[in-house]
């Protein structure tokens, strides 16, 4: 009996051991393959939205929050695969970054709570 006891024991805490480690892998999931994300904190941590397309205005709780930025554009013959960031709403004012696919910009000073708007674009 103490055998079996210890056993299921052993099952639980390993099956305990991965859920924890699924949980904390999704709980940071980096961006999706065809997205650029913005995180509200630097090293992709904070709230986070993802976007396939652009956006012309982003909403209240990303408008002038953004503090890192990922890149996971799928690139291929005349697609845009590079982003840009707009400082104001509706494409205006300074282009604060521009990624190429696959950049992944954990902070950056120049940028940091800067964005207010995205494009896709075919080059920086």
């Amino acid at each position: 009996m103490k055998r079996l006891t210890a056993l299921l024991t052993a099952g639980l805490i390993s099956a305990g051991a991965v859920l924890a480690t699924t949980a904390a892998a999704e709980a940071s999931a980096p961006c999706r393959s065809g997205y650029f994300c913005v995180w509200t904190n630097a090293s992709f941590d904070g709230m986070k939205i993802e976007h396939s397309g652009d956006d012309h205005w982003w909403e209240g709780d990303m408008f002038k929050h953004d503090s890192s930025w990922a890149n996971h554009g799928v690139s291929g013959p005349g697609v845009k695969d590079h982003v840009k960031v707009y400082q104001g709403r509706e494409l205006t004012g300074r282009v604060t970054l521009c990624l190429a696919p696959g950049q992944e910009v954990g902070y950056n000073q120049g940028a940091n709570d800067q964005g207010g708007s995205h494009t896709w674009t075919s080059r920086c």
